[in-house]
């Protein structure tokens, strides 16, 4: 019974986000991408922050109360990741069979979608912002669980970097819902379909594979981690964070208005003809997809955090940043020399580093 309560407590958790989401004040924003066959600019209900926030209030009530343990997340994660993969393929399913084909066989198209940008309930919810935020909530609440259950079994003399690692988790899962309205402008939302990569991805690995590194070191005591290795994985992760956020305000202010000044103090430097405009000063001179380097360097940070740095399973989170964004780039290339030609080859030739400056 409990193992059956544990496969559909994703269920239950993704339909009361859900709930929340659609029932609480939102924000409305315009977006960047447009209507299929028009001009106008989708719009999106936003309120990330306020569902996360009344998401741990819940959790905090549940388990302060003993209605549930306060790692229950970290026991069923087993049964929880099956309910939430199921979920995951069911509805990405049910998502792409039911619109009309594109021409491409069945299984490719199952795997990367039909539809681009499907909104809900009379557009108060958007397909892809939803996923993200179904995922994100749900993230940071086994986050808090796996913690918890280090703490419960390592009570007498727990591992700050645990601490350490859920904190800066944290911080990484709030930055993104108080700045979901930037995220209307990345290649997720106009490049890319809803299809079982997003739908499975948002559901099931997005939430539990994120947390592979405390997931795999929870039941470990504590490494007696140097002050260093901790200060180090802090620097590494607010490095990578300036650098991914950064990066990403520039270019959404940039799209807003192309005459900002970066800070508020640097003009920026662009190519443009008489249809497109490129940025290529500031965060974006140092490489094309610096914001790529920014999040590769925050997975090192909370790899780091942890501070078992010879255990392998912890790094396959970093690993999976490195397999996920150089075909995205690759891919992301290809598209920006079909729609700009001659203005993206000039924009190589002045940012020729494509993640990496100096290295790749």
């Amino acid at each position: 019974m409990e193992s059956l309560l544990g496969f559909f407590s994703s269920w239950v958790i993704f339909a009361g986000i859900l709930g929340l989401h659609l029932v609480f004040p939102a924000r409305r924003v315009t977006g960047y991408v447009r209507e299929r066959g028009s001009d106008e600019r989708l719009t999106y209900r936003l309120n990330g922050p306020l569902v996360l926030l009344v998401a741990i209030i819940l959790w905090f009530g549940l388990s302060s109360s003993s209605a549930i343990p306060w790692d229950w997340l970290w026991l069923q994660r087993w049964s929880g990741l099956a309910g939430a993969a199921s979920l995951g393929l069911i509805i990405s399913v049910a998502v792409v069979f039911t619109e009309r084909t594109q021409g491409r066989s069945w299984l490719a198209e199952l795997y990367r979608g039909r539809r681009f940008n499907p909104q809900m309930f009379n557009r108060r919810a958007d397909a892809k912002m939803v996923l993200y935020l179904l995922g994100a909530v749900l993230l940071e609440l086994n986050l808090l669980s796996f913690g918890a259950h280090h703490f419960l079994v390592h009570s007498d003399n727990p591992s700050p970097g645990v601490v350490l690692y859920v904190v800066l988790f944290s911080w990484f899962v709030w930055d993104y819902l108080v700045f979901e309205r930037v995220h209307l402008y990345t290649y997720d939302l106009f490049a890319e379909r809803v299809g079982f990569k997003l739908v499975w991805g948002c559901l099931a690995w997005y939430p539990y594979f994120y947390a592979v590194g405390l997931w795999s070191v929870a039941d470990k005591p504590n490494p007696q981690s140097p002050i260093w290795l901790l200060g180090l994985a802090s620097a590494v992760f607010f490095a990578g964070w300036i650098l991914a956020r950064g990066s990403n305000m520039q270019k959404y202010y940039f799209k807003l208005n192309p005459t900002h000044k970066f800070i508020g103090v640097f003009e920026p430097q662009r190519l443009s003809d008489a249809r497109h405009q490129l940025l290529y000063s500031g965060f974006w001179g140092i490489s094309r997809h610096i914001n790529y380097l920014g999040e590769l360097l925050m997975a090192i940070g909370l790899t780091l955090a942890l501070g078992w740095p010879f255990e392998i399973a912890p790094w396959s989170y970093p690993l999976y940043y490195i397999v996920l964004l150089i075909p995205r780039q690759i891919q992301d290339d290809k598209r920006c020399a079909e729609k700009y030609g001659e203005l993206w080859s000039e924009y190589r030739r002045r940012v020729p580093w494509r993640i990496v400056p100096k290295v790749y």
